[in-house]
């Protein structure tokens, strides 16, 4: 994720984004061409409220105020978390902290969004939750890449997975084929695992 979003320069290859060649590009140039990433660390304003997270974003795309206004709006409600509003980030959940952050992400009007390890230290109930977000944002033709070890969870959403072991593809595929891959079994998931 840090070579596609710019925070670790590439040293071989090609980086793009449907049509557009993304690997000397600096990281906001290629915000602006729709990539969105959402890191594993706290990445919202733990002194900020909710509101004021999503509005710092919107801000600086230039918007006008009543267009900031309006979508800042349509955020909260599409992600669930209008009652929290006024809440300061720091006094967040992990799911809500989650909601707010990938709320961040899509008030950037992203085309991709890469989430890293999403599920990570959020309760059962948010992990639905997210599940159902990144539902939410598939339906709105928006790419999700996800980086997760929770593999229960991601292949349960997913359309395609791949499996990387030792800095190789060890298998690539829909769900279903990458539990029944034997030598994933093996590796990775274990005799045993179920979906």
């Amino acid at each position: 994720f840090y070579m596609i979003v710019g925070l670790v320069r590439a040293d071989g290859g090609e980086i793009t984004l449907d049509d557009a060649r993304l690997t000397d590009l600096p990281i906001h140039a290629r915000a602006r061409l729709g990539l969105s990433y959402l890191p594993q660390e706290m990445s919202v304003f733990r002194k900020l409220t909710v509101a004021e997270n999503i509005r710092a974003v919107l801000e600086l795309r230039g918007l006008p105020v009543a267009q900031i206004d309006e979508r800042l709006e349509e955020l909260l409600q599409e992600l669930g978390i209008t009652h929290l509003r006024d809440n300061t980030a720091i006094s967040l959940s992990g799911g809500e902290r989650r909601r707010c952050e990938i709320a961040r992400a899509l008030a950037t009007d992203p085309r991709l969004i890469l989430l890293d390890e999403p599920f990570a230290g959020v309760d059962p109930i948010a992990v639905l939750d997210i599940q159902k977000i990144i539902r939410f944002l598939k339906e709105r033709n928006i790419g999700v890449l996800i980086t997760d070890h929770n593999v229960r969870e991601t292949l349960g959403i997913c359309d395609r997975a791949t499996i990387i072991t030792e800095g190789r593809v060890l298998a690539s595929g829909k769900p279903h084929e990458i539990i029944a891959n034997e030598q994933v079994r093996q590796v990775y998931l274990g005799e045993h695992f179920r979906l």
